[in-house]
């Protein structure tokens, strides 16, 4: 089967959006977007499906548009998970090999990182990710690949990601009820990485802050390792809503000030400058000054920069992220002047992170935007998952309208026991529903 024939599709389900991306790579190496559907998230709050019927029906029509776009019946997708209670710990495990002649196999690694998956976590988690940082063989350590060497004691520290199986069960209900299977389940913040990140940043000390509808997602990297994540439980909705208090105005026309006319920075804007808003009912219209616009939204950012770098501190790295520094992506990255905020707040170099650099050529004219830079790396972890389970794949679960097949991806892989636990409840749960 050619590898160039394989479509991945990602699912990104947040709070203000619900995007599907159907993706294939070319002969460079490079994603094709080949389909994007776009609808408003009604049912998700702060990352976390509060609405059953109401996800599955937007979910329905973004996976219904990406599938019209690219010409392929979606059945298989990769989804992403975020949400105020993911947790991160760090954890370290070890197992004694029988033999000091044999070498050390993916086997031995596998078996690690299995055992990880069978901590004892608090009632109603389980373990999402288990994550090496770096190996040590017989009391050796800083190995980042200890695949043949010998040695009988083995163990890593890992950095284990984890979340209300709840959470992760409503999720699966959604998108089973839509008529998918989940492929594997993905930490956001990890997915983003993948697309905006390069390896340069990610070797020197970066941070990587997604801004996203209910939640900003952080996801710190050093020396080419994963080292800390967090979830922020404030995000554009919540700068949304202040505006709507401060100015007197709907949801609709404050999103639309903020898009339009917001800024991160009260100073960049001039005194003079008001926007007309329509009042209701045959009401005078509202004017509104730009500048105590851009004072509203610069209070709320400044608050949730205060908690990025919070978890820069906290996580022992701010010394080594000087030369990677920041990098935001994610919608709420598109406020005017929030680079220079972040900047001002953290004293760490900032840019915005654009998912392109591991684009090919696309059908989809705004798929470069930070709004889709999860969606895009949802596409990218699944061709990796792939790539890791290739060998054992045995049929297509995506296919062309017009008849040829294209392969999909085969449920499973690396969330083990989790995904198994989840799938196996949200199963019973549907039948009591229907």
């Amino acid at each position: 089967m050619n590898p160039q024939d394989e479509i991945v599709v990602g699912l990104d389900i947040g709070t203000t959006k619900i995007a599907c991306i159907v993706g294939r790579r070319n002969e460079q190496g490079k994603i094709e977007i080949l389909g994007l559907g776009k609808t408003r998230s009604e049912g998700v709050s702060r990352g976390v499906v509060s609405n059953i019927q109401k996800t599955e029906d937007s979910i329905r029509e973004a996976v219904r548009e990406a599938g019209d776009m690219a010409g392929v019946d979606i059945s298989t997708v990769n989804v992403g998970i975020a949400g105020q209670h993911i947790r991160s710990m760090h954890h370290r495990g070890m197992i004694t090999r029988q033999s000091l002649e044999d070498e050390i196999r993916q086997g031995d690694i596998d078996a690690l990182v299995d055992d990880m998956y069978k901590l004892v976590m608090p009632a109603g988690e389980e373990i999402i990710h288990v994550l090496p940082q770096e190996y040590i063989v017989d009391g050796e350590q800083g190995i980042k690949d200890p695949i043949g060497m010998s040695g009988v004691r083995l163990e890593a520290n890992f950095h284990i990601i984890s979340g209300q199986i709840t959470a992760a069960r409503n999720i699966n209900k959604c998108v089973h009820r839509a008529g998918l299977e989940v492929t594997e389940l993905i930490l956001e913040p990890l997915a983003s990485a993948d697309a905006v990140l390069s390896q340069e940043e990610k070797e020197a000390g970066v941070v990587l802050v997604d801004i996203g509808g209910g939640t900003t997602d952080i996801a710190i990297f050093s020396d080419n390792i994963i080292r800390h994540t967090a979830v922020i439980p404030f995000g554009g909705e919540v700068i949304t809503n202040d505006i709507k208090m401060g100015c007197g105005i709907l949801t609709h026309q404050a999103e639309l000030l903020k898009t339009r006319f917001g800024s991160a920075l009260a100073a960049e804007n001039k005194e003079n400058e008001v926007v007309s808003i329509p009042g209701l009912k045959g009401r005078d219209p509202k004017e509104i000054s730009v500048k105590n616009l851009a004072h509203i939204i610069q209070c709320r950012m400044e608050e949730i920069l205060e908690h990025v770098y919070f978890e820069i501190k906290n996580s022992g790295l701010e010394k080594q992220l000087t030369a990677g520094g920041i990098v935001l992506t994610g919608g709420g990255a598109q406020l005017k002047h929030l680079r220079q905020l972040t900047e001002y707040v953290t004293g760490l170099s900032t840019r915005i992170g654009y998912p392109n650099e591991h684009l090919g050529s696309s059908k989809v004219g705004d798929i470069t935007s930070p709004l889709y830079a999860t969606g895009v790396g949802l596409v990218m972890r699944g061709f990796q998952h792939l790539d890791r389970s290739r060998p054992s794949r045995q049929q297509n679960t995506t296919t062309v309208r017009q008849g040829t097949e294209k392969p999909g991806t085969s449920s499973g892989g690396v969330l083990k026991s989790f995904w198994d636990k989840v799938i196996s409840t949200s199963s019973d749960l549907i039948r009591d529903d229907e």
